[in-house]
């Protein structure tokens, strides 16, 4: 990359970096759950449009989808963003646990910091483009209800991603890492049962339990984990129970979560799954409906893209921490519930071979490094991406070291200044790969060798149902 070019790009992330900072505190401060993100998406939106970017909302069904269009022709280079929170994680910016708004959501994931890194990287790439007078296209992808699996895997099969040539995207993390790892396959999934209510007393006779349907279910469920392979996973949360205990429940749902490393794998249990939820329905004489909320794939990680990554992650380096940050960390390192710090640094630790039992906020890089035995248990839609474009993601030190994500820890770190450095920090790296990936023809092509070669025996199929819309009313309004 030419040195005036890597100038531009950082010296942009640089000159919108208070109103990056600022943008990330709004949409912290709205903290809005999937599917529902009106203001967060809204604030997005208008901030690229003033940038020179071409907005196009309300894509593939969702309200709070959107795609950010500058420049013009070949390449096209994809920024993934996110910004939804999480129920019942509100927290103060303070480092012990204290709600915000009693019960409210928050952003224990930092999402609030994801999609602003990522608008920052794809407005640098297109300042840049301006400024040069390079041919290429840049897109942002404003993406709703990642935490729910469900954005990117609509838009993907609406084919908004079918031009992209590379996507990139990245995570808050308490490390800085490019990562290698795959995630899990995923179906999302609610079963409603109808019964026939009753005097639970007088009459019990009369009544078909729509709740007897559901927890019949779910021990059908338990005893199928003893047969399954070691690697899947299986929760599940009751929506709706009924109302009175004297009353036998008309209605019951529960929602399910199956996944597994590898997409067939899913399906093979979901279909065990679905004959055991038909077994409850039989046994209480109930009527059973499926509700298909969404699905998506393992994630594909394109080697090239990703050591891209990591050279530019070397060239931005480490968020720099402040004396006041590092108080924080300590402090809140104090609140960690029994072993929770020790367990983290013992992991990391032994993967990498470093000592971090005097670290409280991450200020060094780790390498990419193929993951050993099992990967991540956890699922993300961004893996459905990276079955129809390359695509590689890393992750930058935005919390505190050993802070349990999807928790109180995480909502007050995505909040101040821990969490906005990192996220500057990411801009930076997004905003010089995209550039090369726009620039530099060998790059984006060996990325799409690679891809070629991971899917050619394999392509991608939606897991999404033909017919099957976004689940709009899947989370109510807060």
């Amino acid at each position: 990359m030419q040195q005036e070019h890597k100038d531009i790009l950082l010296s942009a992330v640089k000159e919108y970096e208070s109103e990056l900072v600022q943008l990330s505190k709004e949409i912290w401060q709205y903290a809005e759950v999937g599917l529902q993100e009106h203001k967060s998406a809204s604030a997005q939106a208008e901030f690229l449009k003033e940038a020179g970017f071409e907005i196009q909302e309300g894509v593939a069904g969702m309200p709070t989808a959107f795609v950010a269009t500058f420049g013009s022709g070949d390449p096209t280079v994809g920024f993934l963003g996110e910004y939804d929170a999480l129920p019942g994680t509100s927290q103060k910016t303070v480092p012990y646990e204290e709600e915000l708004e009693p019960d409210a959501p928050g952003h224990s994931c930092g999402h609030n910091l994801l999609g602003t890194a990522s608008l920052g990287g794809a407005l640098a790439a297109a300042y840049a483009l301006k400024e040069t007078g390079v041919e290429g296209t840049v897109k942002y992808f404003g993406c709703p209800a990642e935490e729910t699996l469900v954005g990117k895997v609509f838009m993907v099969k609406e084919g908004l991603f079918d031009d992209v040539g590379a996507a990139l995207c990245w995570h808050p993390s308490s490390m800085n890492v490019v990562r290698l790892g795959s995630s899990s396959a995923m179906n999302s999934v609610k079963f409603k049962f109808y019964g026939q209510s009753s005097h639970a007393a007088g009459a019990p006779e009369m009544g078909r339990s729509a709740l007897d349907a559901v927890e019949l279910m779910n021990v059908g469920v338990n005893y199928l984990r003893e047969h399954v392979i070691e690697e899947a996973r299986i929760h599940y949360v009751i929506t709706d129970g009924g109302g009175e205990p004297n009353v036998v429940p008309p209605e019951a749902e529960v929602w399910y979560y199956v996944r597994a490393p590898e997409r067939e794998e899913v399906e093979e249990i979901y279909q065990r799954v679905l004959k055991i939820a038909e077994g409850a329905a039989l046994m209480t004489e109930t009527e059973m409906e499926v509700n298909f909320l969404s699905g998506c794939y393992n994630k594909l990680v394109n080697r090239p893209i990703a050591d891209l990554l990591w050279k530019n992650m070397q060239e931005v380096g480490a968020p720099e921490f402040s004396e006041e940050d590092e108080e924080f960390a300590c402090a809140m390192t104090e609140n960690f519930s029994e072993g929770q710090r020790r367990r983290t640094v013992k992991r990391v630790q032994e993967r990498y071979d470093i000592d971090l039992s005097d670290t409280y906020l991450h200020d060094d890089l780790l390498p990419p490094k193929e993951p050993e035995g099992r990967q991540g248990g956890g699922s993300t839609d961004v893996a459905d991406v990276s079955w129809v474009t390359p695509t590689a993601e890393f992750a930058t030190a935005c919390s505190v070291l050993g802070a349990r994500g999807h928790s109180w820890q995480m909502t007050a770190a995505s909040g101040m200044g821990i969490g906005h450095k990192g996220m500057i920090a990411a801009a930076k790296i997004l905003a010089l790969t995209g550039w090369e990936l726009l620039t530099d023809a060998e790059t984006l092509e060996k990325a799409q060798i690679a891809f070629k070669e991971a899917t050619e025996d394999n392509p991608y199929e939606s897991p999404i149902p033909d017919g099957c819309e976004p689940p709009l009313d899947q989370l109510p309004e807060h």
